[in-house]
């Protein structure tokens, strides 16, 4: 299996794996986040099979994720509507899992550009990790404010995470 049908493979299975949680889950908010990042999975796999299929491939910087302002937004939420979030261990795990996710691909990426010739393509992969590491980013934050909602919220330094 070449690089381009292993990654989307593994983008296939990313957008699977959060439209099943998105579909579980009893909060819009948290819905939100996984149809998303689900989204932003499908676009990769289009970048990734139009790289397989030589036919000409961008990542557009208009299509960057908007991961961050939805997570603010709604985590913002949350924190207006004074929402008592009670996660079971499972729930955290979950997302901790969708961490895991996104660093794996964003590592094999990373890993695989050094088998690339093109430039062009050198860089696309680059840009979908660069994405994939923002994924990984959010989502750590994500596992931080489910296992403690009420400091996090004081806490967060949102501008931190727009460096990503």
């Amino acid at each position: 299996m070449d690089i381009f049908d292993y990654a989307m493979k593994m983008e296939e299975d990313g957008q699977a794996f959060y439209l099943e949680y998105a579909e579980k889950t009893n909060f819009p908010e948290l819905k939100k986040i996984l149809v998303e990042l689900a989204d932003d999975e499908l676009k990769h796999y289009n970048i990734f099979k139009a790289m397989r299929d030589n036919k000409p491939a961008e990542y557009k910087e208009s299509e960057r994720t908007t991961i961050l302002s939805t997570v603010k937004n709604a985590f913002d939420q949350l924190k207006s509507e004074k929402q008592e979030l009670s996660f079971k261990s499972e729930a955290i795990s979950i997302w901790e899992k969708a961490c895991e996710i996104e660093k794996k691909a964003e590592e094999f990426y990373r890993d695989k550009t050094n088998e690339i010739d093109n430039e062009k393509q050198k860089r696309i992969i680059n840009q979908i990790a660069d994405e994939e590491h923002r994924h990984m980013i959010i989502l750590d934050n994500v596992v931080q404010f489910l296992n403690q909602p009420q400091q996090w919220l004081e806490d967060a330094e949102w501008s931190k995470l727009e460096d990503f």
